[in-house]
């Protein structure tokens, strides 16, 4: 058999088509469900009440006026919300899936600004939102830490990602660098900031007795489905999940404490529960990316060689928490150097328990390291594109192990070349046109490659030759069906019309997150390994007459609707064929995917090379970006028009984290203060310019189809290619995100 995906014979492919999204139609006409749209007899809608200090606890809850106010049904506190366990901290289980393990309305303490202290349940939302604005709390509030210098000085603990501490050392880095014939050696520093999706955070939840079934806004269904179950003490199957529809996630729809109070609040009522979170509410309950402030140090010799890489410093988060914002994990690989020194502090905060945001760590670790290797450059007089190419490492810097596959040397020459680098005048400030100082700058951008261990899936062949492949994975607006579509049709050659892809249903085999860039090659794994399995079952039921009759499954492979000889597909017999001479409806299996035993024996990595063109208003200070170019190493593309809209939506989001977005936090109080889009800025239509990308298309001979991730690839090394055209531009070097005017003026 082929494992790559292919026909038997070489016949028609379909991965690599820019086959157009099959829920595009659903979602133009309105016919697509999401979570706020399921409809229930007797449904009540619920709004939410958050504290408003940092730590504490609640003395009293007036709740008399709210309970009185038109179309009320009840309002939950921690005086009558259903007994629920803490939620098990992500990671402590396989199925585990909570940002941090804190009671979830059990008691009357409050842990961090923006809490929810109350539930307001009504007939309308109108009326749910207008009670919950009457009810009225005291506090007895205790001395918090509400910003990153007091949790400083309170002492900070080396960092741990996925059980292992976020220290590296090799050779003597500090020596190195006051050693080095150039050296930069600068602070950078990144803000809070909160997740946007289009689609705000949404349930709906009804009972069945003691069955639960919820329609989320989930990346993760089947650990919200274990986590509810193990909350509220039933059994796993009693719990039905499902997301078939979300408006995009980034990281931040996984488990928060939204959902288990309306699966409480819909039990404390006896009826079902719609709570579609506001905007403000998301911000309240739904952790963003922490700030962070780094080191990046780099010595180079007269030629621009590494010496030493030095990338430390300190992320904010909480004590019950599973993450920390990473920022020095590119640094580990990114490049060759003779010494190295990486590190990561945790410092703890009263607050709200931050989250995975789209590359958590190195989107905003990525800032730090390549604004340095551009101020390193400058130095140096050196190239900022030849730079990079020089330190280029031949093995993984840390582990020692070898690359799967890194093109990344060529993704810079395409791009250079594409973008017109060679025009580049390299004197900061030197192009001016009109008001506009204009600037060009590049950085690398880089992204781990991860294949979840969870994939299993059940493959269904009917006996009129249609397949349909459930499987547990997810589609925020990715394209996951469409691409999945696209695998399952070549590995079984079938025309994709005779595919169905379902997912997003915690009743269906497999255990994929929708996180880390790993779905598509998580999923196709798995397809591959159903495909196997439908194949060894299939040449069970050929008869002595069949073409295939003999052949082993090593021998065979799918063909024109059927299975063929592998390299002779004149012997061939079609699937409906099969079945209809076995006298089956159909054939039914399930597989796992192998371990993903690449990634302890490969180093793994999507890469690129980032180009930006920005004209700043020497009258404003205003920057704008008016060309972005990326050029991409990221293995096989399995569909160049979902693949592009990924692409431009990662370098958009690159641009909002450069330029605009930050979450504004009263230090006093721990307030986010700018909990909405009017005051929360994101790039919008007339700030994005037309985004050019590439890639090198090189297939990775150690994935899955050849296929890496993409989702989070290209927000990685786009604010530090901003950052450095803003200097060409301007001669300013800003090393604080965001870049706002005040800081060119």
């Amino acid at each position: 058999m082929n494992d790559r995906g292919t026909t038997a014979a070489g016949g028609r492919g379909w991965v690599g088509d820019p086959v157009p999204r099959l829920d595009g139609p659903l979602k133009v006409r309105g016919e697509a469900p999401f979570a706020a749209e399921f409809a229930y007899d007797g449904l009540v809608h619920a709004a939410l009440v958050h504290s408003t200090i940092p730590k504490g606890r609640v003395t009293a809850l007036d709740t008399a006026a709210a309970e009185a106010a038109p179309g009320v049904v009840l309002v939950m506190t921690h005086h009558n919300a259903p007994r629920m366990r803490p939620m098990p901290l992500s990671g402590t289980s396989e199925k585990a899936g909570g940002p941090d393990d804190l009671p979830v309305m059990q008691d009357d303490r409050v842990r961090w600004n923006g809490q929810t202290i109350a539930v307001v349940l009504a007939e309308t939302p109108e009326q749910a939102d207008h009670a919950a604005s009457l009810v009225g709390a005291e506090y007895d509030a205790e001395p918090s830490t509400t910003s990153l210098a007091r949790a400083k000085a309170d002492g900070t603990h080396t960092a741990v990602l996925f059980g292992h501490e976020l220290h590296v050392e090799v050779g003597d880095a500090e020596a190195a660098l006051a050693a080095a014939d150039v050296a930069v050696d600068a602070t950078y520093r990144t803000p809070y900031q909160n997740h946007n999706a289009l689609e705000p955070h949404a349930l709906t939840v009804v009972w069945h007795g003691d069955d639960l079934v919820v329609h989320d806004a989930s990346q993760v269904v089947v650990h919200t489905a274990w986590t509810l179950a193990h909350m509220f003490g039933i059994e796993e199957e009693r719990v039905h999940v499902t997301a078939p529809y979300v408006g995009g996630h980034f990281g931040g729809k996984g488990v928060w404490s939204h959902q288990p109070l309306a699966v409480a609040a819909a039990k404390l009522a006896g009826r079902p529960v719609r709570l579609a979170l506001s905007r403000k509410s998301v911000y309240r309950l739904v952790g963003g990316r922490s700030l962070t402030e780094q080191r990046v140090a780099i010595g180079a010799s007269a030629d621009g060689r590494f010496e030493a890489l030095i990338h430390t410093g300190t992320s904010a988060h909480t004590r019950n928490d599973a993450l920390v914002e990473a920022f020095p994990f590119t640094s580990r690989s990114a490049y060759a150097t003779r010494t190295l020194l990486i590190d990561c502090q945790g410092a703890y905060q009263d607050m709200l328990t931050p989250s995975t945001m789209r590359a958590p760590g190195e989107a905003v670790g990525s800032f730090a390291l390549e604004s340095a290797v551009d101020e390193v450059a400058v130095a140096l007089g050196l190239d900022p594109v030849e730079l990079r190419i020089r330190n280029e490492p031949a093995v993984d810097p840390t582990s020692g192990r070898p690359f799967s596959s890194r093109h990344v040397v060529e993704a810079w020459r395409a791009g250079a070349e594409r973008f017109g680098w060679a025009k580049r005048n390299p004197v900061p400030g030197a192009v001016r046109e009109g008001e506009w100082l204009v600037g060009t700058g590049c950085a690398a951008a880089s992204h781990l490659y991860v294949r979840q261990p969870g994939g299993r899936a059940r493959l269904t062949l009917t006996a009129d030759g249609a397949a349909t492949v459930e499987i547990a994975a997810h589609d925020a607006g990715m394209g996951t069906a469409t691409a999945q579509t696209q695998v399952a049709a070549e590995s079984l050659a079938l025309p994709p019309d005779r595919v169905t892809i379902r997912f997003a249903d915690s009743t269906l085999p497999g255990l994929v997150a929708a996180l880390g860039s790993s779905q598509t090659v998580t999923v196709a794994a798995t397809v591959l390994a159903a495909r196997r399995a439908l194949v060894a079952e299939l040449l069970t039921l050929v008869g002595t007459g069949s073409p295939l009759a003999g052949l082993t499954p090593d021998e065979v492979g799918p063909h024109d609707a059927g299975l063929a000889r592998l390299g002779d597909p004149g012997r061939h017999e079609s699937y409906a064929s099969i079945l209809a001479a076995a006298g089956r409806a159909d054939v039914v299996v399930e597989a796992s995917a192998p371990p993903p035993t690449e990634m302890a024996e490969w180093s793994m990595h999507s890469y690129g090379a980032m180009f930006c063109e920005v004209r700043v208003s020497a009258v404003t200070g205003e920057a704008r970006v008016s060309r972005f170019l990326g050029s991409l190493d990221c293995g096989r593309v399995v569909n160049p028009t979902t693949a592009g809209g990924q692409f431009r939506g990662g370098i958009i989001m690159g641009m909002g984290l450069a330029l605009t977005e930050q979450t504004l936090v009263d230090e006093r109080n721990g307030r986010i203060m700018n909990p909405g889009l009017g005051e929360y800025h994101i790039p919008v239509h007339l700030d994005v310019p037309e985004i050019d990308v590439i890639w090198t298309g090189v297939p990775d001979p150690r994935s899955p189809l050849g296929a890496r991730g993409i989702g989070e690839l290209t927000i990685t090394g786009t604010g530090a290619a901003i950052a450095n055209a803003i200097h060409n531009a301007t001669g300013k070097r800003v090393r604080e995100l965001p870049i706002t005017p005040d800081k060119l003026l």
